[in-house]
């Protein structure tokens, strides 16, 4: 750039001497030059925005046009702030007419014509000089960089989760085994404490030509001692298996399966989603409306852990919801893959806390799963699915799932023809 720099001084200074011939080869030497820069520019994968004291545009790359979804022609001339509206362009341009070292990052998300985590550095064009004639702006997308950052982060949270669940499920396995042993002890004598009734019952029925004082009354405080024992005994046993599934969805979180995809009907899944929670909705004071789309294609899904998402998803809505409460479920396909949606009438979720609702130990309810919602973002992860999670603070919650309708198969290129 030195010596075309050096070159174009030198036309500068004697142009008023250049005869027409040499004229047009300087013009026709500085368009080569042009075309050269654009196609420089064009290649480079960042996008180059260049700006004017007004901040409006004056040029872009074919970068910025797939960063952006700006239109050659059209955008030239549009102030910057119209496409990019998380640029503070009084700031920049301040610090532009001050000179010296003005370099400004920035980062932000942009949502057209596609989701995006951008990277912005913005330069003056003249410099560290005072004055402005214009700003030139660069843009990196590194949604790719961000994202590995974020998988960093929950392989991190996922290896803290095995070491947590490892201890847990040592800690409260033996108990657990323990109390499962006694209980089955329990039921034996139970078991004989029922017969002793039952002979003292018999007993009596053969007494009962005796005078009132002399009948047997201990059959029947056996019987409401046994009926005492058995209901304790239910309760105890429901309370382990509350135990065992914390640590069975402890090992569910991180001890990940691949998924066993075969065409499945999401509308199947439902139905049987909905059977299997029916009798605890119902015993909830809920009540649940089914609204399944008529003819529903079949997606490549593995049924078992499919199933695992939605009644996380249902159970999860359940216990945001008291007496009274109403839950949907709705199915439908789009474009290229199919969808469910789970709706709830409880308390909703604020709007600052949606971003956390997915992390492992995060909770905004006391009989939430704090681990639901990382295994249902699992699974559809591993499945190419997506998750949408719309919350309002009383007006409910709504959790929606898209799943592809296709597997996703490798193109290999074919080998070279040698002659």
């Amino acid at each position: 750039m030195a010596a075309k720099s050096s070159f174009l001084d030198k036309v500068l200074g004697r142009i008023g001497r250049l005869d027409p011939e040499g004229l047009q080869t300087v013009v026709q030497r500085l368009a080569r030059e042009r075309s050269f820069l654009e196609t420089l520019f064009n290649t480079i994968e960042d996008g180059v925005l260049v700006v004017d004291e007004q901040g409006r545009i004056v040029y872009f790359n074919q970068a910025v046009t797939n960063l952006l979804g700006l239109k050659p022609h059209e955008a030239e001339g549009q102030p910057v702030t119209r496409h990019l509206a998380e640029l503070n362009w009084k700031e920049l341009s301040a610090r532009d007419r001050a000179g010296g070292q003005q370099v400004v990052r920035h980062e932000f998300e942009v949502n057209y014509p596609r989701k995006r985590f951008l990277r912005l550095y913005a330069a003056p064009l003249d410099g560290e000089a005072t004055g402005s004639s214009g700003v030139a702006l660069i843009l990196h997308d590194a949604t790719e960089a961000r994202q590995k950052t974020f998988d960093a982060i929950e392989s991190e949270r996922i290896q803290a989760l095995t070491l947590l669940a490892a201890s847990v499920a040592h800690e409260i396995g033996n108990p657990l085994n323990a109390l499962h042993i006694h209980l089955q002890l329990m039921e034996r004598e139970l078991k004989k404490l029922n017969q002793t009734a039952a002979g003292l019952s018999r007993a009596r029925l053969a007494t009962q030509k005796r005078p009132r004082s002399q009948t047997l009354q201990g059959g029947d405080d056996t019987a409401d001692i046994a009926a005492r024992l058995e209901k304790y005994l239910s309760v105890a046993k429901g309370e382990i298996s509350r135990l065992d599934y914390i640590v069975t969805q402890f090992l569910q979180a991180i001890r990940p399966t691949p998924p066993q995809k075969k065409p499945v009907s999401l509308n199947d899944l439902a139905r049987e989603t909905i059977e299997l929670l029916r009798p605890e909705i119902e015993n909830r004071g809920l009540t649940i409306e089914e609204k399944l789309a008529l003819q529903l294609p079949s997606a490549p899904l593995d049924p078992a852990q499919i199933k695992q998402v939605l009644v996380n998803l249902v159970k999860n809505a359940m216990q945001a919801m008291t007496r009274g409460g109403a839950l949907t479920m709705q199915t439908g396909a789009g474009h290229d893959g199919v969808w469910v949606s789970i709706a709830d009438t409880g308390c909703g979720i604020p709007k600052e806390q949606l971003n956390r609702i997915f992390e492992p130990f995060y909770t905004t309810k006391k009989k939430r799963s704090v681990l639901g919602l990382m295994i249902v973002q699992r699974i559809l992860r591993e499945h190419g699915g997506l998750i949408k999670l719309e919350g309002h603070v009383e007006q409910g919650t709504t959790f929606g799932i898209c799943l592809p309708m296709h597997e996703w198969q490798p193109r290999l290129f074919e080998a070279p023809l040698h002659d």
